[in-house]
């Protein structure tokens, strides 16, 4: 009888390597950073030559135009980073720690309930300067996030992301609602925050950045710290536990954080939607599910994004500029609607 030999084992193809382009792609993303801040201090009503920006910079050059750059632009550009730095890394922790790919602080109502905190402070208590906004911001995060995290646990053992996603987006709304009221019925107050509530770099001072720049700095570093942990509760709570990891102490810092990142980024620009959403992902599909790779991208990735739609919003318009928040707005709409209509969602 004809002897049967064993199937021969099949050899699968070397997978690329990761870490190689993981590193091109950290670098590259280094250097196009660089680029948006360039045309950032370079770009606007004015024009000024890359010369004079480096002038200015060195100290070199004191002209009009070198004042334009230290005083207007190099703040401004330094928001944009900060803000662009805190909202995609705020993102990509709440994505992280709650399971949801489609979680952001805009989405999860994080931004309205800042928005809705600083709106209080200045029509209720006459607070008018852009430095004191930080610290409405900041109780309205946290009191949204904890509403909406717990809102997730009602009648189950861990966290639902459909119930977090939809507690988000209605607390979200009603409290948009009632800020939209408040600014309606109060024209004064309308008017000190209108381009704040749109989302807006203009006229933002080193006194903005000093008094949020610590609390960026502080929620980043937490988050860069849970990066192995939140890879472990990638996997689910009980896998996580069974690994050693603290899931609870997790995302109580994971709350923390995300509370100094996205209060910071709204008291520094008003709501800013679907940055958070956006980068993460963009992160996941070069990385992959690495949560410290995709936290070390959305760090650099978000304010390129930020930056860049600052200068893109100085040049649309013949006259003027429109705000930060609409350019983001739209160009996050069309991705949200992407990942909704994709089969599968970039896991976590």
């Amino acid at each position: 009888m004809p002897t049967i030999s064993p199937p021969r084992e099949s050899v699968a193809p070397p997978r690329p390597a990761r870490p190689p382009l993981r590193a091109a792609g950290f670098v590259a993303a280094v250097v196009l950073l660089l680029v948006v801040v360039l045309l950032s201090l370079m770009v606007g009503a004015r024009d000024i030559p890359a010369a004079t920006v480096w002038g200015a910079l060195l100290g070199t050059d004191t002209g009009t135009d070198a004042e334009v750059v230290i005083a207007l632009r190099v703040p401004r550009t330094v928001v944009g980073l900060l803000v662009g730095a805190a909202l995609g890394v705020a993102g990509a922790l709440i994505q992280a720690a709650t399971r949801n790919p489609l979680a952001d602080p805009g989405i999860l109502g994080v931004n309205a309930g800042a928005a809705f905190a600083v709106a209080m402070g200045v029509g209720v208590l006459g607070v008018r300067s852009p430095s004191a906004y930080v610290w409405f911001a900041f109780v309205g995060a946290l009191v949204t996030t904890v509403v909406v995290y717990l809102i997730g646990l009602v009648g189950r053992g861990s966290v639902s992301p459909a119930q977090i996603t939809l507690a988000g987006v209605a607390l979200g709304a009603v409290l948009s609602g009632i800020t939209s009221a408040l600014l309606l019925a109060d024209p004064v107050t309308f008017n000190v925050i209108r381009a704040w509530e749109a989302g807006s770099f203009a006229d933002r001072g080193w006194d903005v950045v000093t008094a949020t720049a610590p609390f960026v700095a502080l929620g980043l570093g937490i988050a860069l710290w849970l990066g192995p942990a939140l890879n472990a509760v990638a996997l689910g709570d009980d896998l996580a536990r069974s690994l050693g990891t603290r899931v609870v102490a997790t995302r109580v810092l994971s709350l923390l954080s995300i509370t100094l990142l996205a209060g910071s980024a709204t008291a520094m620009a008003g709501p800013i939607a679907f940055v958070g959403l956006m980068i993460p992902h963009v992160a996941r599909w070069i990385v992959g599910p690495d949560q410290r790779w995709i936290l070390a991208y959305s760090l650099l990735c978000a304010p390129i994004l930020m930056v860049a739609s600052d200068v893109l919003g100085r040049v649309l318009l013949p006259t003027g500029e429109l705000q930060v928040g609409i350019v983001t707005a739209f160009l996050g709409a069309p991705v949200l609607v992407i990942l909704v209509r994709r089969q599968r969602v970039s896991g976590l």
